[in-house]
Formats: C-alpha cells, structure tokens, sequence
C-alpha cells in the first residue's frame, strides 16, 4: 500500500487531478469535477509542503475531506443554478397567448374572425367585431382563440 500511496507523491496527484477533470469533459454530468479540484489542491499541497512533512496518509486523508467539501459547495452552488420545469404552457402556444392584446386583421361575422398576433395568423371567435377594432385573448380551443374587445382608454 506504501509503494503505491508513495507513487502518488510529487506529481501524481497533479496527473490525478488533471487525469479527472478530463474525464469530467469527456463523460456526462457534473460529479468529477470536484475530486479533480481536491486531487490538484492535495497535490499543490505535496509540492509545497513536500511529500517528507505530509505523508501518504495525510494525503489520502486530505483528499477525502477536500472531496467531501468539494461536491457538498459544489452540488450547493451547482444545484441552486439547475431549473426545476419547464412552464406549463412551453409547446401550448395558444395558452400563452391568453391575455395579449392585438387588433383584428379581419371582421369577426358570424363568431369568427383573423388576427395578427406574434408573427402568426390567428382565428378568433368572439361577438361581431369590425377591422381595428382592438381585443384581448381572454381564452383558447385548439388553434382557435377566444377574444373579446378591449374597452377603450378611460379619458
């Protein structure tokens, strides 16, 4: 076991560290990382203590815990940035739309009419409305929205 912790002495835990933080770029997920940064602070420590003052088992030991450290602020940092969901409405873009306003391109005869909304085309229903005339999108079915007119502004 000393033949092999002595290896590590120097610049083996540099190779170790540097080996794993390759291997943290090659294969998915962010969980290598972290032992690659111990493994290179244990080893910045061997270089400048040397590897006479702090011995195989303080290595080993201070990699374990740097480890520990390492992934606890890591996952800490790292999981506070991760997304918990997509939203609700992020592949219903008619949901989305509900409470936007825009003006109709075409007359609403008969319930149905056109309007122009987010560089698209939209059918409406809703009561009889003239050209111009400016809605909200109170509701959707299908490609279909639901609009009614907007008051206009209180003067």
């Amino acid at each position: 076991m000393t033949d092999w912790a002595g290896a590590l002495s120097d610049y083996g835990w540099w190779i170790l560290g540097l080996l794993l933080l390759v291997l943290e770029v090659v294969l998915p997920g962010v969980y290598l990382l972290f032992f690659g940064i111990a493994a290179l602070v244990v080893g910045m420590n061997v270089l400048l203590i040397g590897g006479e003052w702090f011995g195989w088992q303080q290595q080993v030991l201070a990699f374990v815990v740097l480890s520990g450290v390492a992934v606890f602020l890591g996952r800490k940092w790292y999981g506070a940035k991760t997304e918990t969901s997509a939203p609700d409405t992020l592949n219903r873009r008619t949901q989305r739309l509900i409470g936007r306003e825009a003006v109709l391109s075409d007359d609403i005869v008969g319930g149905r009419g056109r309007v122009g909304l987010e560089d698209s085309w939209w059918s409406v229903e809703g009561p009889d409305l003239p050209v111009g005339t400016r809605v909200r999108v109170v509701g959707a079915e299908g490609s279909v929205l639901k609009v009614e007119p907007v008051p206009p502004p209180a003067t």
